[in-house]
C-alpha cells in the first residue's frame, strides 16, 4: 500500500482551510451533491464567509491530517427537521467539500438558533 505525505494530504485539507463557507445541518441521510446539502435536506446553516470555516491543517491523532472547524453559536434553523449530519460546502462555487454524521442527532425547530462544537475532519495516515 503505498504512503501519501502529509503535503499531499494538507493539500486535499486546504479546500476546507481556504474555500469553505458555510456549514450546513441535514437530515434524511448525508447529502452526495451540493443541492442535497444546501436545499433539498438542509435544515440549517451558518454562513461564515470564505477562509473561517476551518483552520489550517494540523496533525491528526492517531496519524495523518485535520482540520477543525469554528464552533456554532448563532446557526440559523430553516426547517424543523431532526439534524443527524454535518456539510462543509463552498457557496461561491457551488462545491459540496465534504460530509459527516453528528456525534448527536439534534431537533430542530425552524426559526430557532442552533448550536454545534467545533469537530476535525481527519484525512487518515498509513
Amino acid at each position: 500500500m503505498p504512503t501519501v505525505g502529509d503535503r499531499v494530504l494538507d493539500t486535499g485539507l486546504n479546500a476546507l482551510d481556504t474555500e469553505a463557507t458555510h456549514i450546513y445541518l441535514n437530515y434524511g441521510s448525508e447529502a452526495t451533491t451540493f443541492t442535497e446539502a444546501t436545499s433539498t435536506k438542509a435544515c440549517g446553516n451558518k454562513n461564515f464567509g470564505a477562509g473561517a470555516v476551518c483552520g489550517s491543517p494540523a496533525a491528526g491523532s492517531p496519524n495523518g491530517r485535520k482540520v477543525t472547524t469554528a464552533a456554532i453559536t448563532d446557526g440559523s434553523v430553516t426547517a424543523t427537521q431532526t439534524a443527524a449530519y454535518w456539510a462543509i460546502t463552498d457557496n461561491a462555487n457551488s462545491r459540496l467539500l465534504a460530509t459527516g454524521t453528528l456525534s448527536a442527532s439534534q431537533a430542530l425547530t425552524s426559526g430557532n438558533i442552533f448550536t454545534l462544537g467545533a469537530f476535525d475532519v481527519r484525512l487518515p495516515g498509513a
